[in-house]
């Protein structure tokens, strides 16, 4: 649930350009969150190195694979109509070849391969090194299955394939995984425990990100702030670390300061925090640095200390509300998003007025709301009964949106005569005449074309707005360019 799902880019098919004697087409959808975008990246540069072109064409395809997301029930659904699909397609192409990846792999591997027989191959999220292996397995008539969950692998060796890509941003993931037990994510059973990234691989990916002309990276792990480096391992074994391991550390704090100043051009974002790792330290480099975004996505799930702990989030309400007030006495300016969660087991209607309440306190900028959706194998699956009924939850659900948007526009309406920097990102979706960027604290901002172009980033002066975006006159390109 902390992961961000983007409706709009939820199926999307890559493409990459064909290398010399490709001999086998490869078609590949991506649902659920950033990281199952970034894997499909890491999945694409593995097959690629094995023959595979990319075919946007399901009909041309040898193999098919579908990188899962076992987030909301919603997104499971999808992903077995889009199964039936590909094996409508496969009665007319027998030796086409059709797999699972990711976070659904793992949970349904036995229902997808031996019961429902609706595929060739199931590979978990800590698997695709092993992509070859498994296809040779399915190319000599077995299906093949690799879900083992890795406390190495972080795919820190592997040079992602940038897929889909408009040449300005791209995520670089930092850390897999995650220990946080949270009561309603399937996170932790599905990506494993938590292990981070070598930094120098990091810094690496971020330095050749730039010599391609990109302008913005965006740190990526299910919990950021949780990354710490001492030199490969679990994060919960870092207890047994030797003195010199521990002096000589590298935690989120310290990563992002050193992304900052490897690449002072390149603007800076980082998802999921959570609240109960985030650090004043972390807050004073964002602080610190000007090409370090001035937006946190700060988790929360409830506004009630009751719910929370049957969630069991390790922070109270109070924390959570100190925590934010720390931000904005450090970076008055920063932008800070919400995740929640309505309707989870027990969810009274004192419960849903504190999540209101809290909403009211804070006024989020802008946020992502559910409805629960109980996923098996969570602990709130096995020991809690989904007992708020669903007009209920749909009710509360719109109570907090509706909140949400009346916030999102008072926060709008504070850029109002503000200039601002503005990254382009792209042609605006409702017209052709305007681009579309994101400032700082990520508010999208649109504006006349002119004779700006993509990656410019441009100075804008706000004149209009919607409770979902700032509208503009461009005054000339900011000195970043």
């Amino acid at each position: 649930m902390e992961k961000i799902i983007d409706e709009s880019v939820q199926g999307t098919t890559i493409t990459l350009a064909d290398k010399e004697n490709s001999t086998r087409k490869l078609y590949i959808e991506s649902y659920g969150c950033a990281m199952n975008f970034s894997d499909s990246e890491i999945v694409a540069s593995i097959l690629s190195n094995e023959g595979f072109s990319t075919t946007q064409k399901l009909e041309d395809a040898d193999l098919v694979l579908v990188n899962t997301c076992s987030i909301r029930e919603k997104a499971e659904l999808t992903i077995r109509k889009r199964l039936e699909k590909f094996n409508a397609v496969k009665r007319h192409r027998p030796h086409m070849k059709v797999g699972v990846l990711g976070c659904m792999a793992e949970r349904l591997k036995t229902k997808l391969l031996e019961e429902e027989k609706i595929v060739d191959m199931v590979v978990g999220p800590d698997a695709y090194k092993d992509l070859p292996n498994l296809i040779q397995e399915v190319d000599d008539g077995r299906n093949a299955v690799n879900v083992i969950l890795s406390k190495e692998e972080t795919y820190g060796d592997i040079a992602p394939v940038r897929l889909n890509t408009n040449g300005v941003t791209a995520f670089v993931s930092i850390t897999r995984g995650c220990d946080n037990m949270c009561t309603f994510c399937v996170v932790p059973f599905t990506r494993g425990r938590e292990r981070s990234r070598d930094p120098q691989s990091i810094l690496q990916e971020v330095n050749d990100l730039a010599d391609k002309g990109y302008k913005e990276i965006t740190l990526l792990g299910q919990n950021v702030d949780s990354y710490l480096w001492y030199g490969g391992g679990l994060k919960k074994g870092f207890e047994k670390a030797s003195e010199m391991q521990k002096a000589t550390a590298v935690d989120f704090a310290n990563l992002l300061e050193m992304v900052a100043l490897a690449q002072p051009r390149i603007r800076i974002r980082f998802s999921t925090s959570n609240p109960q790792d985030m650090t004043l330290d972390v807050i004073r480099v964002v602080a610190k640095y000007p090409n370090i975004c001035n937006y946190i996505h700060l988790p929360v799930q409830s506004g009630s200390n009751r719910i929370l702990k049957e969630m069991n989030r390790l922070h109270t309400r109070e924390e959570y509300l100190e925590l934010v007030k720390n931000i904005k006495q450090i970076i008055p300016d920063c932008s800070i998003s919400q995740d929640m969660i309505t309707g989870f087991p027990s969810e009274t209607e004192e419960d849903h007025q504190d999540t209101l309440a809290l909403m009211k306190e804070i006024q989020y900028d802008y946020g992502y709301m559910y409805a629960y959706s109980e996923r098996p194998g969570t602990a709130a699956a096995r020991n809690m009964e989904d007992n708020v009924p669903q007009e209920v939850k749909n009710r509360r659900l719109t109570e907090i949106i509706d909140l949400q948007r009346e916030h999102s526009y008072i926060r709008s309406k504070q850029q109002l005569g503000k200039t601002v920097e503005v990254l382009i990102e792209g042609t605006s979706k409702k017209s052709d005449k305007d681009w579309m960027g994101r400032n700082s604290q990520s508010f999208v901002v649109v504006f006349p074309k002119e004779n700006y172009k993509i990656g410019d980033f441009v100075n804008v002066e706000i004149t209009d707005c919607t409770s979902g975006t700032l509208i503009g006159r461009p005054m000339g390109l900011s000195n970043n360019n």
